[in-house]
């Protein structure tokens, strides 16, 4: 019993603590909008991350104008942190709508993810070399055609 309780402690400790630059990402996997496991390894260059409807709306917008592929081509990952919404309205409303983008959305569910920074009306951009996290820098909608410049 007490090595289970150590294991879940570790992990929680894990995903407890907030990436910083010249951060490690150490390999880690989210469902998709199609609940299919992907893994955000070190080619990840560049990853943006929202946390409310209205800046990932924004994101979806952007990404909806660029072909199917940008996001592999670039690559970049988007994730939507959507542990504030109920379960019933993610089902029912906000899955099948994102099953609709052309673009890939990875998700987090758990409200205890916290290694994402967030500023409140803003999205979250991660540049990586190789893995490591060279800089963060809080996005608008109008930053995001820079982002891929």
């Amino acid at each position: 019993m007490k090595k289970i309780i150590l294991f879940l402690s570790l992990v929680l400790c894990a995903f407890s603590q907030e990436l910083s630059i010249n951060d490690k990402i150490n390999n880690f996997s989210l469902a998709n909008q199609f609940d299919e496991k992907k893994t955000i390894d070190s080619k990840v260059n560049t990853i943006i991350v929202s946390f409310e409807k209205d800046t990932g709306k924004e994101v979806n917008e952007f990404l909806e104008q660029k072909t199917s592929g940008f996001l592999r081509e670039h690559h970049a990952v988007f994730i939507a942190n959507i542990s504030g919404m109920p379960m019933i309205i993610t089902k029912m409303f906000a899955l099948p709508k994102m099953k609709n983008y052309k673009h890939e959305i990875l998700l987090i569910y758990d409200e205890n993810d916290d290694r994402f920074k967030a500023q409140d009306g803003m999205s979250t951009l991660y540049r990586l070399e190789n893995g490591v996290i060279k800089s963060i820098e809080f996005i608008t909608k109008d930053d995001l055609e820079k982002v891929f410049l």
